[in-house]
């Protein structure tokens, strides 16, 4: 039976804390009274991984079995998350492998023979041969990759797009002109936190800038209170509008899957506990771990993180029509990641680890991780923030390991010109995005090598637009001080020092709260 999370307040026995900065870790001791909130342990995983796909393929919700949907002589495309989730990467079998495996079974029975598989990485980065092959499997990849029905979507072939319509609010509604003209869309979904999947899936992961620019902006983004809850987010709003009119064209259907939360395999599983119940082999893996890390090279540390595999269990699978699917995918997501919470705090600190969606293999630079602890880990609620108004965050991380100028080549541009000049995000976004998102260099970049689209870093600015907007100091602990000052933000050497440095606005003995996350949590603050 799985424990779920909880909220330990600090006291004199309570030992130092593991909060990650990057590539590695600290203990941290905190003071008296902080709050800490831990996520729940692992749901019971599916016995049966197989039979729970074949189950949901024949007994869909709200759609006829996916085998009547198939027939001789027409169009299907299989779409499937990219390599940004999960995090980290699954170990082998991916379950988009297992699912797609089942799919092109039935389709074949079926005497189906057009069939195309898609990666839907819009504006991310074109994944390499090698990233494919994990997430769908050797045999897939085989079959498909060198015939070049395997790929991935290319947001900028202007050929290869269809512009569906327009929906009430004026938001353009175009998508991968494949998916749009086939008999039957299958999206394959992992759903990773609560605010993945449903319409987001086809109507943002197969879509151009023309239809991104809608919604990932700085005023939508400020306007959503709640990622993790789509009925109070202005994001999921105008997914939901696009993906509603894109139903009106296309048959979807949808597979929803939920993992657990053992994101850590041996021998850093002790990341996953509760400090005060590690065992002595816990205590050793971690004496191990830090020595390791203290001694080694950068570029032997990023590979010994990068090369983790998660032994992700399944928790629940689902499939057809999309926002019936979504609405049991969101209940499972809850059920393994909610912890209730009472009330807000003065000060929330977080640490920004090593990995996120868009460096998956690469460094996390200051903008990533900006993104990662503004954007994602400050949304990881629902309700109200955990953090109250006019309050501080305190976060870890160095914000020095560079810039991957294969992966990244624009977020050198946006660090070096945009930020310098300015970091409002509305400032940005109307004078600067353009510019970034039309530049052909970018796009041949995107297109041709492994870049991400040169409008992704004001994207990954515009995640924090709400924290940016909602607290009034942002402190980095153990940050290069240089890179947090061109950020906007402030940096400490210690958790004392951010707290003194926080004062003005908090004052001396402000209320504390840490999110004890990766695994993955969501607060449920109740005000």
């Amino acid at each position: 039976m799985s424990r779920p999370g909880f909220v330990l307040e600090v006291d004199d026995r309570t030992p130092p804390l593991v909060v990650h900065e990057g590539q590695g870790f600290r203990l941290e001791d905190f003071p008296l009274g902080t709050r800490v909130v831990y996520p729940p342990e692992s749901l019971p995983a599916v016995p049966d991984v197989e039979e729970a796909i074949r189950e949901a393929l024949l007994n869909p919700v709200d759609s006829e079995p996916l085998p009547s949907l198939l027939r001789p002589g027409m169009r299907l495309t299989i779409a499937f998350d990219d390599l940004s989730l999960p995090l980290p990467p699954m170990r082998a079998p991916d379950i988009r492998q297992r699912i797609i495996e089942q799919v092109l079974t039935l389709a074949a029975e079926a005497g189906v023979d057009d069939v195309e598989l898609i990666a839907a990485n819009a504006l991310h980065r074109r994944m390499t041969p090698a990233e494919l092959k994990h997430i769908v499997g050797e045999r897939v990849f085989r079959s498909f990759h060198q015939q070049g029905q395997l790929y991935n979507f290319d947001a900028e072939d202007r050929d290869n797009l269809a512009h569906l319509g327009v929906t009430d609010k004026g938001e353009d509604v175009e998508i991968s002109k494949r998916a749009a003209e086939s008999d039957l869309l299958v999206y394959v979904n992992v759903n990773l936190v609560a605010m993945d999947g449903g319409h987001k899936s086809v109507g943002i992961g197969l879509a151009s800038y023309k239809s991104l620019r809608h919604h990932h902006n700085a005023q939508t983004m400020v306007r959503s209170h709640s990622f993790m809850d789509h009925t109070k987010s202005h994001l999921h709003h105008s997914a939901w509008r696009m993906g509603r009119l894109i139903k009106d064209h296309v048959k979807v259907f949808q597979i929803e899957t939920t993992l657990d939360n053992r994101v850590f395999p041996s021998p850093y599983d002790f990341l996953m506990k509760r400090e005060w119940e590690w065992s002595v082999r816990d205590q050793a893996s971690m004496l191990a771990v830090r020595r390791g890390l203290s001694v080694a090279p950068r570029r032997l540390r990023h590979k010994m993180f990068h090369d983790i595999r998660a032994p992700y269990g399944l928790t629940g699978i689902n499939a057809g029509e999309v926002e019936a699917v979504h609405e049991r995918t969101v209940a499972t997501v809850h059920r393994q990641q909610l912890v209730e919470v009472q009330g807000q705090s003065d000060v929330l600190v977080m640490g920004v680890p090593y990995l996120g969606p868009y460096n998956v293999s690469s460094t996390m630079n200051p903008i990533l991780a900006t993104c990662m602890g503004l954007g994602y880990y400050f949304n990881s609620y629902r309700g109200q923030p955990v953090v109250r108004r006019g309050g501080a965050v305190i976060l870890y991380h160095p914000l020095n390991e560079g810039f991957d100028q294969l992966r990244h080549p624009s977020y050198v541009d946006f660090y070096e010109e945009v930020l310098a000049e300015t970091t409002d995000p509305v400032v940005i976004g109307e004078k600067y995005e353009q510019q970034f998102a039309t530049d052909p260099w970018y796009i041949h970049l995107y297109r041709t090598s492994h870049a991400y689209h040169g409008v992704h870093p004001f994207y990954m600015w515009y995640w924090a637009a709400h924290a940016m907007d909602h607290v009034d100091d942002v402190i980095w602990v153990g940050a290069d001080r240089k890179v947090a000052s061109r950020l906007g933000f402030r940096a400490a050497t210690t958790l004392g020092d951010a707290l003194e440095m926080a004062s003005d606005t908090v004052g001396s003995s402000p209320s504390i709260t840490y999110l004890h996350n990766p695994p993955h949590l969501i607060a449920d603050v109740k005000v």
